[in-house]
């Protein structure tokens, strides 16, 4: 593979797409009860018919947003290789007896908390909580020292109290049958480094994005981007014995990966093609450009670009409370309102300093 140099390309987790059963479920979990934003209400580009659920941080920064679509009619995945298996949210070191709390009060089942990659005096570098969400897709909460680096990262206005809200993406773990030829896509083509070992369990970071940065913003924007403190950690389990999985309802559509400019998208585009695998053209997706390919164990991979943001057709106060459609797609308005499921959405002023549930929603629509 034609390596790529350090002073470009991927700066970790953009988003993270999965697909859900039933829409309000999914938004009633990750909001009322994950303490998520619900950031954009808009439907799947190349099924328009289906909503695109965006949640994440106030904005939605990078590093925070994690998508669904709710095909509610297509069957459960099955779990396997040559998935994203795990979603891993990061939250503070102080609050793990608080979310085991609340996993108990709502009668939600979860492991751990657990120990993964200990140091030598057994300190524990993570403590990792499991549990499912209501379509079966795995989500970890995990305790970690950058907690206090992400602050930014929340949804302050959330049902979580700020001390203890997830701080955006933690890493994400990706299932392979043999893990060395996506380890070199990673490491050659990606700008990520093997960090740790533990067991079959192999991590990959990006060490230089502080270089990779100075190429393309100013002080100015590096702050308030928060790029330093960008989700940039991969695990790569190798599980040679178990069955591929499929895809579907509790399953994870695709990861996509941020780059900050059009320019290094292209770039990365080019380098990805020179190693062999082939790369959509770049895809407009509304809220950042796209470029998808296979990894080499099977896994659907996006290149996403940070800019525009959510905030291109809404201002921040009014994110996540209308469905909105790009201009091609408004003539069909009336039409996609009738076949959409209704819902109901947060309503923002009952979820400042609130830790209700369902009480949480009473925005109905036909969207």
């Amino acid at each position: 593979m034609t390596s790529i140099s350090s002073d470009k390309g991927i700066l970790g987790i953009h988003h993270i797409t999965a697909i859900a059963g039933n829409p309000q479920k999914n938004i009633d979990f990750y909001t009322s009860f994950l303490g998520l934003r619900l950031v954009k209400l808009t439907v799947n580009f190349d099924d328009p018919t289906t909503y695109h659920f965006y949640y994440g941080d106030d904005i939605g920064r990078p590093g925070t947003i994690l998508t669904f679509f709710p095909w509610h009619t297509m069957p459960k995945g099955f779990r396997g290789t040559g998935q994203v298996i795990t979603t891993s949210f990061l939250i503070p070191e102080n609050s793990v007896d608080y979310w085991i709390n609340r996993l108990k009060s709502r009668g939600i089942s979860y492991t751990g908390p657990i120990k993964r990659f200990a140091d030598e005096n057994d300190d524990g570098d993570e403590q990792v909580i499991t549990l499912y969400d209501p379509d079966g897709l795995e989500i970890e909460l995990v305790a970690h020292k950058f907690a206090e680096e992400r602050n930014k990262h929340v949804w302050k206005n959330g049902p979580v109290p700020l001390e203890y809200a997830t701080r955006g993406f933690y890493s994400a773990t990706l299932s392979l049958e043999g893990y060395e030829r996506t380890a070199d896509l990673l490491t050659e083509n990606m700008g990520f480094s093997n960090t740790k070992r533990e067991g079959n369990r192999f991590r990959f970071e990006i060490k230089d994005k502080e270089k990779r940065i100075d190429n393309f913003y100013g002080n100015k924007e590096k702050r308030e981007l928060d790029l330093l403190d960008s989700v940039s950690t991969v695990d790569l389990v190798c599980l040679p014995d178990t069955r591929q999985g499929s895809m579907g309802v509790g399953s994870v559509h695709h990861i996509a990966w941020r780059t900050p400019t059009d320019e290094s998208q292209l770039d990365i585009r080019k380098r990805i093609v020179s190693s062999g695998l082939d790369a959509t053209p770049v895809i407009d997706r509304r809220y950042f450009h796209s470029v998808y390919f296979r990894e080499p164990g099977g896994i659907l991979f996006e290149i996403a670009t940070d800019p525009p943001g959510f905030m291109v057709d809404q201002k921040e106060e009014d994110l996540g409370q209308k469905l909105l459609l790009p201009q091609w797609l408004e003539p069909d308005r009336n039409y996609l309102e009738k076949v959409l499921p209704k819902i109901s959405t947060p309503s923002l002023d009952k979820f400042i300093n609130s830790s209700s549930s369902s009480s949480s929603f009473n925005q109905t629509s036909n969207i």
